[in-house]
C-alpha cells in the first residue's frame, strides 16, 4: 500500500486543505465547470495563420456553430424564465444582481440486457433573483421529481445505476428557496400537475486532517403523497494521492408512507487526469428494508468521461455489471450494461 500523502513542509494548513479540497473534488465531483483559454503565438509576436482544415476536422468544424447555438438558445431560453419569475416578485430589473448559475443540459443513451434503449434528458439551472434578496433564490429543471424532491445524491440515482426510467419519472420542476444560513436552507416548490412539495435543507463538511473529507447532509421533505419523509447522506473521500481519490457514499430516504428505509451506498475510485479526464471504478448497492433480499440491486461501473470540443461539453461513457434481485422468490441474475451521454454547462 501506497504511504499516505501528508502536507509538504512549508506549506500552512489552510493550504493544505485547499489541495486536498482540490483533489478530491476533482476526482470524486469531476462535472464541476472549469474554464479555460488557450492562446498561441509565433515568434516575434506575429499570429500564426490557422492551418488549412484536413478533411478529418471538417464535421467538426461544421458541428461546433450548431453546439454553440444549441447551448445559446438554452441559455437564453433560462435567462427568460428566470426574467418572468422574477418579476412576479417586484419591479427591480432583473440586470441589477440577476444570474442563471450552475446550468446543465444532460442527455444520457443506456441499455441494460434483457431491456429497450433508454433515452434520458435533463435540465437543471439555480436562479439568483434580484427582487427576492440577496438570500432568495430559484431552481427549475427537468428531471426525476421523486430523486429532486427526497433529494437522492446523484451517484446513487437511477440513471447513474443504468436503470431504466419511464414517461411518469421525469417531470418539470421548479420553486424558489431561502438560504438562511451557509449550510441550511427552506426550499418551495411545484412538480408536474402543480403539484407543490417542501424542502428543508441542511450540509455541512468537515475535514479532520489534510487527506479526509466528511460530508453530511440531512434534508426533510413534505408531499401529499409521501407525506413527511427524510434523507439522510453520509460521504467519507480520502485524497490517496494529487490525482486518486477514493470515496464511500450512504443514503437512507423513509417516509410516512412507506415507513421504510431506501437504503444505497457507492464504493468508488476515481482518477483524474489532465484536461479534466476522470476514469471511475464504482462498487453500487441498494435495498429497502422489509422487501425479503438482502440486497435488490448491486453492480460495477467503470466510467470514463472527458470534455470534448469544447470546455463546457463533457462527454462519458460507462460499462456496468449488475445483480438485481428485486424479489426473494426470484433467483438472482447478471446483466451487462452500457451507456453514453454528453453534459452541456451553461
Amino acid at each position: 500500500m501506497s504511504p499516505t500523502p501528508r502536507c509538504p513542509a512549508g506549506r500552512g494548513r489552510g493550504s493544505c486543505r485547499g489541495g486536498l479540497r482540490g483533489s478530491i473534488v476533482v476526482a470524486v465531483l469531476a462535472a464541476a465547470a472549469t474554464t479555460a483559454a488557450f492562446a498561441q503565438e509565433a515568434a516575434g509576436g506575429q499570429p500564426t495563420p490557422a492551418p488549412a482544415p484536413t478533411p478529418a476536422a471538417a464535421p467538426a468544424a461544421v458541428g461546433e456553430p450548431l453546439l454553440e447555438s444549441t447551448r445559446d438558445a438554452v441559455r437564453a431560453t433560462t435567462v427568460w424564465l428566470a426574467r418572468g419569475i422574477d418579476s412576479w416578485f417586484g419591479d427591480r430589473p432583473f440586470e441589477a444582481g440577476g444570474k442563471v448559475s450552475d446550468g446543465e443540459l444532460s442527455i444520457g443513451m443506456f441499455r441494460r440486457e434483457g431491456e429497450p434503449i433508454d433515452v434520458n434528458v435533463r435540465l437543471n439551472a439555480r436562479l439568483r433573483l434580484p427582487n427576492l434578496g440577496e438570500s432568495g433564490f430559484a431552481f427549475l429543471g427537468r428531471d426525476n421529481p421523486r430523486e429532486v424532491i427526497t433529494d437522492t445524491p446523484g451517484s446513487v440515482a437511477r440513471q447513474e445505476r443504468l436503470r431504466r426510467e419511464t414517461r411518469d419519472d421525469r417531470e418539470f420542476l421548479a420553486g424558489i428557496g431561502v438560504a438562511l444560513r451557509e449550510t441550511f436552507d427552506v426550499r418551495l416548490g411545484l412538480r408536474g400537475g402543480l403539484k407543490p412539495y417542501l424542502q428543508l435543507r441542511y450540509r455541512e463538511q468537515w475535514e479532520p486532517d489534510d487527506v479526509h473529507l466528511i460530508e453530511f447532509r440531512q434534508t426533510f421533505f413534505l408531499t401529499k403523497a409521501d407525506q413527511l419523509g427524510s434523507t439522510t447522506t453520509l460521504s467519507l473521500a480520502h485524497a490517496w494521492s494529487p490525482a486518486l481519490a477514493l470515496r464511500w457514499l450512504n443514503a437512507a430516504t423513509i417516509t410516512q408512507r412507506t415507513r421504510r428505509y431506501e437504503i444505497s451506498s457507492v464504493v468508488g475510485a476515481y482518477r483524474a487526469f489532465d484536461d479534466r479526464r476522470l476514469l471511475s471504478l464504482e462498487a453500487l448497492f441498494s435495498a429497502v428494508e422489509g422487501t425479503g433480499p438482502s440486497l435488490d440491486d448491486a453492480g460495477l461501473l467503470l466510467k470514463w468521461e472527458q470534455p470534448f470540443l469544447r470546455d463546457w461539453l463533457v462527454g462519458e461513457v460507462v460499462i456496468g455489471h449488475f445483480w438485481p434481485r428485486p424479489d426473494v422468490a426470484v433467483p438472482r441474475t447478471a446483466l451487462w450494461a452500457a451507456g453514453l451521454g454528453v453534459r452541456v454547462s451553461f
